[in-house]
């Protein structure tokens, strides 16, 4: 499955196909538990398959006209220049504290 044909999706169409994934990880689990999974390598498939349509759905609900990784850019190159940076501030020098010293304990049994 991939991802640029999940984004011709519809958002419907990308919520029932994520119930029946998230139903068939569950089933190849029981499977793989009960040793009647023969194919161990569809746990994967159906896990990365189920991670790349919620994200494809969370690109969606968030910017529904996005269509991959482009229109991310011009944003962060806004952030950066809308932001200028501050110039580092001098670190201080901590002034060093005067270490304590314990005093030596002497034992009642040592005195005697």
């Amino acid at each position: 499955m991939k991802a640029k044909d999940l984004r011709e999706r519809t958002v419907e169409d990308l919520q029932e196909l994520e119930k029946s994934l998230s139903g068939d990880k569950f089933q190849n689990r029981l499977k793989n538990f009960t040793n009647r999974l023969d194919d161990t390598s569809a746990l994967k498939k159906a896990r990365r398959d189920l991670a790349r349509v919620k994200t494809i759905l969370v690109q969606k609900a968030h910017d529904p006209s996005a269509i991959g990784g482009a229109a991310r850019k011009p944003v962060k190159a806004a952030k950066k220049a809308a932001a200028p940076k501050k110039a580092a501030a001098p670190a201080k020098a901590k002034a060093a504290a005067p270490k304590k010293t314990a005093a030596k304990k002497t034992s009642k049994k040592s005195e005697a």
